[in-house]
């Protein structure tokens, strides 16, 4: 950004690294998505790391994706104004309904990831992280992101857990006819006095 100061040392080295992790598929993956659920197009058509912030960085997509998957209005007011502070005010709704949708903290970036394109690797997980949930959640749209598994608890009868109680598991081992004879383990050791 241009108001901040460049980099230099560790810092640089770390932010290079952040960079460099940045996918471009991902990217375009996230943009599809978004525009299919929204049925608009983003601001900002060229693909790129700065361009994808600048599409996002007034937090307006974000609000309103959140609330299209949610089915119904999550975040109540999205700013419209320019303001720096009113468009991070609405990244920050975003990362709080995220929190409410069923993200984890760790899936979830933070604001100065995407506001000073701090971060924008973090911000694509965060956006398959919320596909995955809201597939979950059983928003029936367009999808992106990892399906995650649905819990499937197993019932056993007393019965069942007795017998199993009674067998050798084979990571243990087979029991019939185990034995080492006949077994040769590279040269034997010879001592000579």
């Amino acid at each position: 950004m241009a108001h901040r100061a460049e980099k230099s040392g560790l810092s640089r080295d770390i932010q290079k690294k952040l960079e460099a992790k940045y996918n471009l598929e991902q990217e375009k993956q996230c943009r599809a998505w978004i525009e299919e659920v929204l049925g608009e197009q983003l601001s900002d058509q060229e693909v790129g790391m700065h361009n994808f912030a600048n599409c996002l960085k007034d937090g307006q997509v974000l609000c309103r994706l959140l609330n299209t998957l949610n089915g119904e209005p999550m975040i109540k007011k999205i700013n419209t104004q320019k303001m720096a502070f009113k468009q991070m005010e609405n990244i920050e709704q975003f990362i709080k309904g995220c929190k409410v949708f069923g993200l984890k903290d760790g899936d979830i970036f933070q604001t100065a990831d995407l506001y000073e394109v701090q971060n924008m690797s973090q911000v694509l997980l965060t956006l398959f992280a919320v596909g995955s949930v809201a597939s979950k959640n059983g928003y029936d749209g367009p999808s992106i992101g990892a399906k995650i598994a649905d819990a499937n608890p197993r019932e056993f009868t007393d019965e069942q857990l007795k017998q199993g109680e009674t067998m050798i598991g084979l990571q243990m081992g087979s029991h019939k006819g185990a034995s080492q004879s006949g077994m040769s383990m590279g040269k034997t050791r010879k001592i000579m006095d």
